[in-house]
């Protein structure tokens, strides 16, 4: 275990790595590291961080290939997340009374606490706090004889209640912090929290990221969104998954646990318009029946004789349900129900988001193994929903793009994506593509126009045939196609096929847009 000061509790250290995280973005890269150099060191493994370590298990390079000597990912971002923290703490983190800095030469983090501010001289004069005795020493008396001792054991009582309303707005101030509700001295960093994201007391803090079934410590995900054990729930079982490996999902820790039967989710939101997400994976098919249940959103029904397997097309295949215009109840709860039909409910995973009234939120994809936020402050979650294919392990430099990083890695091969969205709306497919491999200026070296040739369809419609990314961009270079109206599955998906018809069919960005107005 990481050795704290006597001053500084684990619990205060953990706070405030929540708190920064939340400040400078917690989808952001910064955030994503120091989340990850956080635990490490609330761990006792701080030893175990190096830059090899950071560059692959944060920055997702290849185990087997990556060089420090020419691939600086590591230097360069914990630089800037140094440079981010510095300007944090002299701007809207400068009250914080604890402190997280990174110390040049290495990437274990430090947590201080502030020193408090010294008083000013004539202060100083005026009252003087001391250990000992009664705890405050007066000053000799001058003046007019017979009331300067009054006057100055006035002064003296002044001083100790300021000291006193101090020290609670601080005992005040971490507690809100602790509990997620705001006390009198509770800071809003990152800016102000809407009546969406869960800031009434009493109330739920959102994103809520629940893992059903599970009892353990918070788990973190590719992309930096924390997921705590179950709670708000009354019924069912909770149980652990056997292990065995789960398709279409880059994060198998969502689907470790189940809660099994009848049971309800009683959730305290504020008012406001959210996203839930629902998560599912079955291990077995059963051969008799089919094993369905019901799903129900404040008691009006979402998903009736619902087969995960059927929904997923098989087992232990991940599956996600989506659902916009979500909203608490008149008793302010959100309230999910799952009840047995042929067969008892399973439920792996719950996620409410804040969301956008009569439209969901956006998906945006990137082919790598750790998130991205933009130069215009969108957040792409890594790759995610597809089956078969590989994903690159080298970045390689291109252009056409604001954001050189952004589009520089590829999933290629013959492979799908089943991507969820709400069924009732329409919406707007972007896929961005680069040549990373054939033409002189790629790492292939030869070959050019005819060399890759591929088709991609959507839901059983063509939407690109013949399709050959050097002989519209050439190589290196980040060619976007748009697709319009597409219409998602019964099961709510939009199911995206790329078939290689020369070589290998490729991909390094997807964008999911609702059209709904």
């Amino acid at each position: 275990m990481p050795e704290h000061s006597a001053l500084v509790s684990a619990e205060e250290e953990r706070l405030e790595l929540e708190a920064v995280a939340e400040a400078i973005g917690r989808s952001s890269r910064l955030a994503h590291l120091l989340h990850y150099i956080g635990e490490k060191y609330l761990a006792g493994q701080s030893n175990q961080l190096s830059e090899y370590i950071i560059a692959t298990e944060v920055f997702g390079r290849s185990k087997t290939t990556f060089d420090a000597t020419e691939d600086a990912i590591a230097r360069v971002e914990a630089h800037r997340l140094r440079k981010r923290l510095k300007e944090f703490y002299e701007g809207p983190g400068k009250e914080h009374p604890l402190q997280i800095s990174i110390p040049p030469g290495s990437y274990a983090p430090t947590f201080t606490r502030k020193a408090a501010e010294p008083l000013s001289s004539s202060s100083a004069r005026e009252a003087q706090i001391s250990a000992g005795g009664s705890g405050v020493t007066m000053p000799a008396a001058t003046g007019h004889p017979g009331q300067p001792r009054r006057r100055n054991w006035v002064f003296a009582g002044v001083i100790l209640a300021l000291i006193c309303v101090a020290w609670i707005s601080v005992a005040v101030f971490l507690r809100s912090r602790a509990t997620g509700t705001p006390g009198t001295s509770s800071r809003n960093f990152g800016g102000s929290i809407s009546a969406s994201q869960g800031s009434a007391a009493g109330t739920a803090k959102v994103p809520v990221r629940l893992l059903a079934g599970y009892s353990g410590t918070p788990q973190t995900d590719s992309a930096g969104h924390i997921w705590n054990a179950d709670e708000y729930v009354q019924g069912g079982g909770a149980w652990r998954r056997p292990e065995a490996d789960i398709a279409r999902t880059s994060d198998p820790l969502i689907f470790e646990h189940w809660r099994t039967g009848d049971s309800t989710y009683d959730i305290p939101l504020a008012p406001g318009v959210y996203e839930l997400h629902l998560y599912f994976v079955t291990s077995e098919r059963s051969s008799e029946s089919f094993r369905t249940f019901t799903v129900r959103i404040n008691g009006q029904v979402v998903l009736t004789g619902f087969d995960i397997n059927s929904d997923a097309l098989g087992e232990n295949i991940a599956d996600e349900r989506i659902f916009r215009d979500v909203s608490p109840g008149s008793d302010g709860m959100l309230h999910v129900s799952f009840a047995t039909e042929r067969g008892a409910p399973q439920l792996n995973a719950l996620e409410v988001l804040p969301g956008i009234a009569h439209k969901q939120l956006p998906i945006r994809m990137v082919m790598q193994r750790t998130p991205f936020t933009d130069h215009n402050g969108q957040f792409w979650q890594p790759d995610d929903y597809y089956m078969n294919g590989r994903l690159s392990d080298q970045r390689q430099e291109i252009a056409g793009s604001p954001d050189p990083d952004l589009f520089a890695m590829e999933r290629y091969g013959h492979f799908t994506y089943a991507i969820p969205v709400d069924a009732r709306d329409r919406y707007t497919l972007i896929l961005h593509f680069v040549e990373f491999y054939f033409g002189t200026q790629a790492s292939g070296g030869s070959g050019g126009t005819g060399s890759r040739v591929f088709r991609v369809m959507c839901n059983g419609e063509t939407l690109l045939d013949d399709f050959d990314v050097y002989k519209e961009a050439g190589s290196l270079h980040v060619l976007t196609k748009t697709f319009y109206h597409l219409k998602p599955s019964a099961q709510g998906k939009l199911n995206l096929t790329f078939e290689p018809i020369v070589n290998n069919a490729t991909i390094s960005g997807i964008e999911v847009l609702d059209e709904s107005q």
